[in-house]
């Protein structure tokens, strides 16, 4: 028997099976094999159309299917991770009256800014941890100010995952974790952020009905279990946006812990017990999968928009006749802090740890006479590293201690120069798990259909494959002070 995990992401959608029994990954497959596509039909935008995650979510589905040789019956639960802080508008039929305004889309920075001043700090952080920025309810707020025609047609507004949840059950559902992330969700109150709705002029019926993070949230519909290959009636049991689920994957439930990733984008993820905030919001703080008002379990969240972006970049316009392996190979070449050369890893839009702003990506120090493709390629991912540690500085600032940092071996941490830089520049440890979102999403499935007690039972099979400590912290923290030279 199986559990059945996706995840939903800006790059591909991975599925994975896992074994009920073992906790074994049977089988995992990501589709397509190039990145999804991410339309930017005006500066600063960034859209992508529902059908293509769902297609892509088809392949994976009887790649992993086929590799197990899995039958429909096998599948005892399906869980969904996904990117976090998108906006899908659907109409009373399902139906996506727009392309979804993904997570790195910047346009409603302005109005998210105007909410935080006429609705004031002690609102918006005190209640919603955050300010309302560029998060799901103020590009709602954009489509009602600038698509009407839109608008007046919507009937749900949805989260990626949600979305994906519709497709699969045919119920309009969120979950508090989600609202949270699209700054929804009230902590004082203990409700949906009804102040900053009515502030948006949204109509308050267009939130979805909440469904519990673990627990029931539907049941496979004839249709979709028809396209999949699946069995109707196979339970939907679990839903989180992608860091916090990325959390759950690698264990990472209780106070103290960090979890981290570097795909698309670059997180950093610890978990509080308490409500706190940045009081300059430069870090953000959401609802954990396992959090409760009468035992809070919050996450921050440190987000870099370009990491996995401009690594890809590199590959397509600088290193085009290397593979990352060789890439990664050509850095390691060169001297820590690439000879003075400087990479500021901020291309993909506004920076929240930077205050909003949106600097662009830059290269400084650069001489023609002496820096090379592999000096170019050090100080990308050393650039890459020394935002991640410029975001935890900010975490540090919030009480939390990051001694141990785990993460899954994938994306970037493939990469012993990158985790290294990170270890060396901040003091602290990392270790590399076996496994990634779609994985911990199978598994959040099974904490959710009752088939493990919990979270502990679940990951007792997580292995650290590898642990990376701090070595060269003296040459890697002086690099780092000169980077923060050109912030």
């Amino acid at each position: 028997m199986f559990l059945l995990g996706y995840d939903i992401g800006s790059s591909s959608v991975k599925a994975a099976l896992v074994e009920t029994q073992t906790g074994r990954i049977a089988a995992s497959a990501f589709y397509p094999r190039r990145e999804m596509p991410i339309a930017a039909p005006r500066a600063d935008w960034a859209e992508q159309d529902p059908a293509m995650w769902w297609d892509n979510l088809r392949l994976a589905t009887a790649d992993v299917m086929q590799q197990a040789q899995a039958k429909a019956a096998d599948i005892e639960a399906i869980g969904i991770s996904y990117q976090m802080h998108g906006l899908v508008c659907v109409d009373k039929a399902g139906k996506p009256l727009r392309p979804a305004i993904i997570w790195c889309d910047s346009r409603a920075v302005p109005l998210g800014e105007r909410a935080m001043s006429d609705l004031g700090p002690d609102y918006c952080l005190g209640h919603l941890l955050n300010s309302p920025g560029n998060f799901t309810a103020s590009k709602l707020a954009w489509v009602r100010k600038n698509e009407p025609h839109i608008y007046n047609k919507l009937y749900h507004f949805m989260l990626p995952g949600d979305y994906i949840a519709l497709l699969l059950t045919g119920e309009m559902t969120t979950t508090v974790s989600g609202l949270s992330e699209g700054i929804l969700w009230d902590f004082r109150e203990n409700s949906i952020a009804s102040r900053l709705i009515q502030y948006y002029g949204i109509d308050p019926a267009m939130p979805c009905n909440l469904v519990p993070t673990f627990g029931l949230q539907g049941q496979l519909r004839n249709e979709a279990a028809r396209e999949l290959g699946l069995q109707p009636g196979t339970p939907v049991t679990y839903r989180s946006g992608d860091q916090p689920n990325n959390a759950l994957s690698l264990g990472v439930m209780n106070p103290g812990q960090v979890a981290a990733t570097a795909g698309t984008s670059g997180v950093v993820y610890g978990i509080l017990d308490k409500i706190n905030y940045d009081p300059k919001s430069r870090v953000n703080t959401f609802a954990h999968v396992n959090h409760t008002a009468a035992d809070p379990r919050l996450g921050v969240l440190l987000c870099i928009n370009g990491t996995g972006c401009l690594n890809s970049w590199m590959h397509h316009n600088v290193a085009s006749e290397l593979s990352y392996s060789q890439m990664n190979d050509a850095a390691m070449q060169t001297p820590i802090g690439a000879d003075g050369l400087v990479v500021l890893p901020f291309g993909n839009g506004s920076e929240r740890m930077l205050e909003n702003r949106n600097p662009g990506c830059s290269i400084h120090g650069l001489n023609f006479n002496h820096h090379t493709q592999a000096h170019i390629l050090r100080a990308e991912q050393e650039g890459i590293a020394f935002a991640f540690a410029y975001g935890m500085e900010i975490m540090a600032e919030m009480g939390m201690e990051i001694k141990t940092i785990r993460a899954g071996q994938a994306n970037l941490f493939l990469s012993p120069l990158f985790r290294q830089a990170i270890a060396d520049t901040t003091g602290a440890s990392i270790e590399l798990c076996n496994t990634d979102g779609a994985a911990g999403a199978a598994r959040g499935a099974g904490i959710g259909a009752g088939i493990y007690r919990n979270t502990e039972e679940a990951m007792q099979t997580l292995r650290i494959v590898d642990t990376i400590r701090p070595q060269q912290t003296e040459a890697y923290r002086e690099a780092y002070a000169h980077w923060k030279h050109y912030l």
